[in-house]
């Protein structure tokens, strides 16, 4: 294979640099197999020794992705096949990282669409295949998890093509090859009745298919199109070198989205080499790289020669749809857990996130102790507080709000895309729900037993509906939902009607008590637990709250009366995941975070003070 030609220039190239190169963005809806896919292009590139534990999913490195099956940050890698670099970006499923996948697609020159052989073309699947064909990338179409039992590969391949032409696709780029196999199980073929031994076939097609990036020659040129943090050198601009030759110490003039230039130095050039960075003198247009010691920079600026400094249009990034209030816990139980408690703490904490997650802002309140975060939706909040939590700070959130505009005079919501895929003897019960929640029906299809609805919804009916929809289809419901636009305000939304249970006394929690009480509604909290004043400890079974002491312990006396010991038979507490405690809380009630627990109160502990500020409001 030629090396790529850089205009006579005698640079001091790594051996890798002079390699054609492949840049593959892998995109697929949530949980169809990408970063397993990426696992088994990693292994076939032989990155590892032979007798080396790998493990699973190589690329999800933090603890969270990994519990959850999620990809949250986009991952750069890159094997060498053939003597050919391929530059592999994989992207998040889920919509709630949109943002991340809009802005990595830049990087690349072909992707590979990834669909599950049984469920076909989700609506992340159309989001993203649409963002990629806008920009004029090739596809290649892989139909993962082909063993599956009751999979129809055929089927969803003749789904992916409709969806491409109803996507406005090139005749080129409808001219897609079709690969079928299991990664889990490491094979790809051309037919998915005969599997083979390995994946080489699909290595083959993207050096076959995937155009190599063309040198542009002239001033060098990058737009940052990510960003990688490192503790010891601090943020890392990534990019794809649109133009031109960097090389290690030059100077460069960083312009930003503003207009303002700022003159400064690459400290460390670094590409993409297997799972880690190698530093190398220079880098030409089209591959990948890493500029350590560039200050002040953010998504979408330009790097670029300082005699002629030319900027590169900026990718525009996606606004937040949701908030919600962060503040210091001032619990009863405050710094009990916690390694980090203090307002400080939790305002650096949250600037420091800022560096790496674009989606998100942070603002002050007239608090000095409150802030309000916004993000693109419950999940990706959830993330930031979950990771937090992990990491030994103690904090309190408030209720998820939809962040609302004003758009030629008229309050505007936004209004996302929900698709349900249910058996066919619970659509009715799905209608009836998400019609309750201010949601319009757009189509209903029904294939085989199942059937898919197509929703327009405004995101606040969102919040809490995934609980209610798995409840009342068995667990049988998958559901996904992207942002589609602002529209008009719709009114009022039915939230939980039910009022809480609370505490009316700080202490132990007797089972003796709870048991009495079992008829009032359902409880959160287990036997022998510790509780607080204002704490909720359960849902009433009415409208309204309930003060309740479950606290009370049983008096013994020497007397013995009939019916008077029953055993106690106590319904097993309800137990919420973060994201289900978010979408439950109501607007009068924090949800106190701390590393080993999660505990519903209300914002004003004290009873009293409670109705006071509540006939205060009435009035």
């Amino acid at each position: 294979m030629q090396p790529t030609n850089i205009s006579g220039e005698k640079l001091a190239y790594q051996p890798h640099n002079t390699m054609n190169i492949r840049n593959i963005a892998i995109i697929a809806h949530v949980d169809h197999g990408k970063t397993t896919l990426v696992d088994k292009m990693l292994l076939a590139g032989k990155l590892f020794r032979d007798n080396q534990n790998t493990g699973e999913l190589i690329l999800d490195n933090n603890d969270l992705e990994r519990e959850r099956g999620i990809t949250i940050t986009s991952k750069n890698v890159s094997i060498e096949y053939k003597d050919c670099k391929i530059n592999i970006i994989d992207t998040p499923g889920h919509s709630d990282f949109g943002g991340e996948v809009e802005r990595v697609l830049n990087m690349a020159d072909g992707c590979l669409l990834l669909v599950d052989a049984f469920e076909g073309p989700m609506p992340q699947t159309r989001f993203v295949l649409q963002k990629a064909l806008q920009i004029g990338l090739l596809p290649i179409v892989v139909i993962n998890k082909v063993d599956k039992p009751n999979c129809h590969p055929d089927e969803v391949q003749n789904a992916v093509f409709e969806l491409m032409f109803n996507l406005d696709a090139t005749e080129e780029q409808l001219n897609f090859p079709t690969i079928y196999g299991s990664a889990k199980n490491n094979w790809m073929s051309d037919d998915w009745k005969t599997p083979t031994d390995n994946i080489t076939y699909l290595l083959d097609k993207i050096i076959e298919y995937i155009p190599a990036p063309k040198f542009i020659e002239g001033a060098p040129q990058m737009l940052i199109t990510s960003l990688d943090y490192s503790s010891y050198v601090g943020r890392i601009a990534v990019g794809k070198v649109h133009r031109g030759t960097f090389t290690d110490g030059q100077d460069i003039m960083l312009c930003k989205r503003d207009g303002s230039m700022t003159k400064q130095k690459i400290k460390q050039l670094n590409t993409f080499s297997g799972l880690g960075k190698t530093p190398v003198q220079s880098v030409g247009a089209g591959d990948i790289c890493a500029m350590i010691g560039i200050e002040g920079f953010e998504i979408g600026d330009t790097v670029t020669s300082v005699k002629t400094p030319e900027p590169l249009p900026p990718i525009a990034i996606d606004e937040p749809t949701m908030s919600m209030t962060f503040t210091n816990n001032d619990s009863p139980f405050f710094g009990k857990d916690g390694k980090y408690v203090t307002s400080r703490h939790i305002h650096d904490r949250l600037i420091r996130e800022l560096d790496r997650n674009l989606a998100l802002r942070v603002e002050t309140t007239e608090s000095a102790d409150t802030w309000k975060g916004s993000g693109r939706g419950v999940l990706h909040l959830s993330i930031l507080i979950e990771t937090m939590r992990r990491e030994g700070y103690e904090l309190q959130v408030g209720q998820p709000q939809v962040i609302r505009k004003e758009i030629d005079g008229v309050v505007c919501e936004p209004v996302e895309q929900l698709t349900v895929n249910v058996p066919e003897e619970y659509s009715s019960k799905v209608i009836d729900i998400v019609t309750r929640r201010k949601g319009d029906l757009m189509s209903m299809e029904t294939k085989k037993d199942r059937v898919y609805l197509e929703f327009n919804i405004p995101s606040r009916g969102i919040i809490g509906l995934r609980n209610n929809i798995l409840t009342i289809s068995a667990g049988e419901a998958v559901m996904a939902h992207r942002f589609l636009e602002y529209a008009p305000w719709k009114g009022d939304i039915e939230r939980r009607n039910n009022g809480s249970i609370i505490a009316m006394e700080s202490g132990t929690a007797f089972a003796y008590s709870i048991d009495k009480l079992q008829d009032r509604g359902r409880f959160f909290i287990f036997p022998q637990e510790e509780v607080y004043a204002g704490q909720v400890v359960g849902e009433n079974a009415k409208e309204g709250d309930l003060i309740v002491n479950v606290t009370k312990s049983k008096k013994l006396t020497n007397m013995r009366a009939s019916g008077s010991d029953d055993k106690v038979k106590l319904i097993p507490p309800v137990i919420f995941s973060l994201e289900e405690a978010l979408e439950y809380i109501k607007a009068d009630e924090y949800l106190e975070v701390t590393p080993k627990h999660l505990r519903i109160r209300k914002i004003i502990l004290d009873e009293t003070e409670r109705r006071r500020a509540g006939s205060k409001s009435n009035t």
